[in-house]
């Protein structure tokens, strides 16, 4: 059953996946103020979240492509983006992040998907061994002298997909080489695990996560969501990029302060993303919690 809510001239929308019923209202200024009433059916139990918070996660496009995650990649030391696109895309970052680190255009192994091909963080960055030379020069001389930059020979070359990590941990293919392993630790200084994500054994492709948090595949067990966020130290969540999309890596590249989204990602999966990656300003944050508890208030 679908229930219709009229605010104004306010834009609804309605989405119905699996045990889930969002309904979203939104303005047409997608980065002003949004507001939104989200409807959650969870084992009969009805949980109402409103939000009139400035959107803090940025929506992004690489030409006609929301998979933003798959020509960028974003850590806390750089970023990372495609050569040879629009400039608008690698402009957008730059704008956004140039006052905190480096962002560098390339291409590894001749290619745009910068963000499938490497993985790293604020301490190290590894790449395929089919990096040519003069990209890693270039690469190697963009970066602050303290990230550490190391090609890997390895099977699985599109590192991105096969592994994820933050600062301290990461999430390894299952298959991956164990002198890999040993050098995700050495290069990146983190804690390794072999898992998979809702079965997916592409844990770099199914999953985001920063320092504060991170996302999942929406097909995550609970108990499985349990396991990996004591795993990683850090809250965790089953959600979807791109309006409904589960290779969340694809649509989403984030660090410990800003998160960048493609742009059919709903004002629903912002909040999410938002809440769950702990990006949103404290002023925002006590406004969210003041106005979702006056609701819930009302109909106690």
């Amino acid at each position: 059953m679908f229930l219709f809510f009229y605010f104004g001239s306010l834009i609804p929308y309605v989405r119905y996946c699996g045990h889930q019923l969002d309904y979203e209202y939104y303005t047409s200024e997608p980065r002003k103020t949004v507001v939104e009433l989200t409807v959650r059916l969870i084992t009969g139990s009805f949980l109402f979240y409103h939000s009139t918070a400035t959107i803090m996660a940025i929506r992004h496009a690489y030409e006609n492509s929301n998979d933003i995650g798959v020509f960028g990649t974003l850590t806390n030391a750089y970023c990372i983006t495609a050569i040879g696109g629009s400039e608008n895309f690698y402009s957008i970052f730059e704008g956004e992040l140039s006052r905190e680190m480096p962002v560098i255009k390339s291409s590894i192994a001749g290619t745009r998907l910068v963000g499938r091909m490497c993985v790293g963080n604020k301490k190290g960055l590894l790449l395929p061994n089919s990096t040519t030379d003069q990209e890693l020069l270039h690469i190697r001389n963009s970066l602050p002298d303290s990230v550490l930059v190391q090609r890997v020979e390895e099977r699985l070359s599109a590192l991105g997909n096969c592994i994820s990590c933050n600062d301290y941990t990461a999430l390894l293919h299952p298959d991956i080489d164990r002198e890999t392993e040993e050098l995700i630790c050495d290069v990146l200084g983190v804690e390794a695990f072999r898992e998979t994500i809702a079965g997916n054994a592409l844990v770099g492709s199914y999953c985001k996560f920063s320092s504060q948090g991170g996302l999942v595949h929406p097909h995550t067990s609970l108990q499985e969501l349990d396991e990996l966020s004591s795993l990683l130290q850090v809250p965790l969540a089953a959600g979807t990029v791109n309006r409904g999309s589960d290779i969340i890596s694809a649509g989403l590249i984030a660090n410990d302060w800003t998160a960048f989204c493609g742009l059919d990602t709903t004002s629903t999966e912002l909040n999410v993303i938002e809440e769950i990656l702990k990006i949103r300003s404290i002023e925002n944050n006590k406004s969210f919690e003041s106005t979702r508890a006056a609701i819930i208030d009302t109909l106690v």
